[in-house]
């Protein structure tokens, strides 16, 4: 017996077709079983209540032919009900076979690696469409989990590529005798070690953010306390650079926020870093917490460099950055707005952008939920 075979006998509508051959003959045999233990005593008392116009001979034949009779009607009932059985399994098996070969066979292929299989709805009932509509929704999942996978790879070697190079040719000059150790080379590879250290870093945390990994610990924090600590640590680089950074905190600095005190501090850090990498000297940055219904909006403002309208839906991705003038030495790894994203999302609140386009500066806006118990 071949495989195929054995997995026909062994498939839905054999285990059907046995199924319905079992209850329908559990139904016959219980059928039969009563009439014969019932119906024959039932018969006979009724037999002898008309006696007086029957003699012996008749009532055994009328018993016999009573007998006969049940006989040949459960036997025509059995074979009329194993033909009606058969053919509405054969019905149902095939109506079910075909959805479930294809939903087996898509499932196969997205094991194999095709991801971008789907399959159609089946008509075959409510619960395999909808088995169906989850089939898809995966498979989407898992092609979108697989496409970033494959570009996060190729933007991380990307990204190694340029310190990865340097570190090299400074090691072969020196094997070379055409660089000597100095406190210039030592700069240069510390600066490309830490370089590869934070990126690193930031790996570990955006695929921890976006996976919902992130170990969170929420609480009412008034948002003043967040901002001026933000602005208090990044001062000092924002004055060595010449660009102001202002704190706009007024009246609605004691509103509070559901947030985990450090993770949002890490948001305003990185939306700070970033606006002083698109911001000249001269220029100036401002921060404006302010409350809006359930939420508090904090408005990290920049008018620097700005943000064309084309590149705009792209800055919270991976490794994306634009053509404006950023200063090369001091960019970031550029997932910073990406963990930044995932974070405040993690906190149930949102991360968007605007900008009305080159040289017309950035608003970056977080919103963050108030506590529970504040909330409308």
């Amino acid at each position: 017996m071949s495989a195929r075979t054995a997995r026909r006998l062994d498939g839905f509508a054999t285990r059907l077709m046995v199924a319905q051959l079992g209850v329908l003959l559990a139904s016959v045999v219980t059928a039969a079983v009563v009439a014969a233990l019932v119906g024959p005593r039932l018969f006979h008392d009724h037999l002898l209540r008309a006696r007086g116009t029957l003699n012996d001979d008749q009532v055994l034949h009328a018993e016999r032919a009573y007998l006969d009779a049940s006989l040949l009607s459960l036997g025509v009932a059995l074979a009329i009900a194993i033909a009606s059985a058969s053919l509405v399994t054969w019905y149902l098996a095939r109506r079910l076979r075909r959805p479930l070969t294809e939903l087996s066979s898509a499932a196969r292929a997205i094991a194999l690696g095709r991801y971008d299989r789907r399959v159609a709805p089946t008509g075959a009932g409510a619960e395999l469409d909808e088995f169906a509509d989850s089939f898809n929704v995966m498979a989407t999942r898992l092609e979108a989990t697989e496409d970033t996978r494959r570009r996060l790879l190729t933007d991380l070697a990307h990204e190694m590529r340029t310190p990865l190079a340097t570190c090299t040719a400074y090691l072969e000059a020196l094997d070379d005798d055409i660089a000597h150790w100095g406190p210039e080379t030592s700069a240069v590879l510390g600066q490309q070690v830490a370089r590869l250290s934070r990126l690193a870093a930031d790996i570990d945390d955006v695929s921890r953010a976006e996976e919902g990994r992130l170990a969170l610990e929420p609480r009412a924090v008034p948002v003043g306390r967040l901002v001026e600590t933000a602005v208090g640590t990044a001062r000092p680089r924002f004055a060595e650079r010449g660009v102001g950074l202002v704190l706009d905190v007024g009246e609605e600095g004691d509103a509070e926020v559901w947030a985990d005190a450090q993770r949002v501090g890490q948001v305003f850090a990185n939306l700070l870093d970033n606006a002083l990498r698109h911001t000249p000297a001269g220029g100036t940055v401002r921060l404006a917490p302010r409350v809006d219904g359930d939420e508090v909006v904090v408005e990290v403002q920049d008018d620097g460099d700005g943000i064309p309208a084309e590149q705009l839906p792209h800055v919270f991705e991976r490794f994306y950055r634009g053509d404006s003038a950023r200063d090369r030495k001091d960019r970031g790894s550029g997932i910073g707005l990406t963990i930044s994203r995932a974070i405040v999302d993690s906190h149930g609140g949102s991360l968007t952008a605007h900008s009305a386009g080159p040289g017309q500066g950035a608003t970056f806006e977080v919103r963050l939920p108030m506590p529970p118990g504040r909330r409308s």
